[in-house]
C-alpha cells in the first residue's frame, strides 16, 4: 500500500463475506455479481475485480467474429474456476 492510498476498515461476516466500501465499488465498477479473483500474497489477501479488463474490450472486436470465441473461452474459464471453488469447500 502506497502512502497516497487511503485505507478503509471492513469487517468479515460469519460467512467470510466483506462489504467493499462504496468509493472503491465506484472506482473499480463493482456491481452485484461482479467476478473477482482472490489470492494470498505476502502482504495479505488480494481481491481483484475482473471488470476493468472486460469493459475495456467492449466494442473493440465488433464485426471480427472473435467475440463469440472469446465469450466461449470466458465461459470455460468461469466454469473451471467455479468447479475449483466448489471442490475446495
Amino acid at each position: 500500500m502506497s502512502a497516497a492510498t487511503k485505507a478503509d476498515t471492513v469487517f468479515f461476516s460469519a460467512k467470510g463475506q466483506v462489504v467493499i466500501p462504496r468509493r472503491l465499488c465506484k472506482e473499480f465498477a463493482i456491481e452485484e455479481g461482479t467476478l473477482a479473483y482472490v489470492q494470498s500474497t505476502s502482504e495479505g489477501i488480494l481481491i481483484k475485480p475482473a471488470t476493468r479488463f472486460i469493459r475495456s474490450l467492449r466494442g473493440s472486436l465488433k464485426g471480427k467474429g472473435v467475440m463469440k470465441a472469446m465469450m466461449e473461452e470466458r465461459k470455460r474459464e468461469r466454469e473451471h474456476t467455479e468447479a475449483e471453488f466448489h471442490y475446495a469447500r
